[in-house]
């Protein structure tokens, strides 16, 4: 690796694991060294797009495989933000992930640490998507 790479990966992490940092973090990222959430805002639009469902699919299932809190807190958004339509069609492809051979067992555990997000939006997608994984409500 040449120098820099090494920053670039570590710039790359931060963005994607955003909703990790401590609020502390987020703002020295964003106002010292300029680095923002981009991933977030976009997969969210991704999970609604309609008019690409196959790309849809894909980013539900690899999200809820993922199983971290970041990963689930963007599904948990989408979730929040979605018509009843884009919601069925969330749940089915959550569940299909959570179901199939590489299924993550603890994203209803996930579900239990967004319901004490500070965003309305996210604990109560987070319900929702609790409710899909395990029948039980966080």
């Amino acid at each position: 690796m040449r120098q820099g790479e090494h920053l670039g990966l570590w710039v790359q992490s931060v963005r994607l694991g955003w909703d990790s940092l401590t609020t502390v973090q987020q703002w020295m990222c964003k106002h010292i060294l300029g680095i923002e959430p981009e991933a977030a805002e976009a997969l969210v639009g991704l999970l609604l797009d309609v008019e690409d469902t196959v790309v849809t699919r894909q980013t539900a299932e690899a999200l809820a495989r993922v199983g971290t809190v970041a990963a689930v807190r963007i599904i948990a958004l989408a979730v929040a933000k979605a018509d009843d339509h884009q919601a069925d069609w969330l749940r089915t492809w959550v569940h299909d992930a959570l179901v199939g051979p590489d299924g993550v067992l603890g994203v209803a555990a996930v579900c239990g640490q967004l319901a004490r997000d500070p965003e309305e939006a996210v604990r109560r997608g987070a319900a929702e998507v609790s409710a899909w994984a395990d029948g039980t409500r966080c």
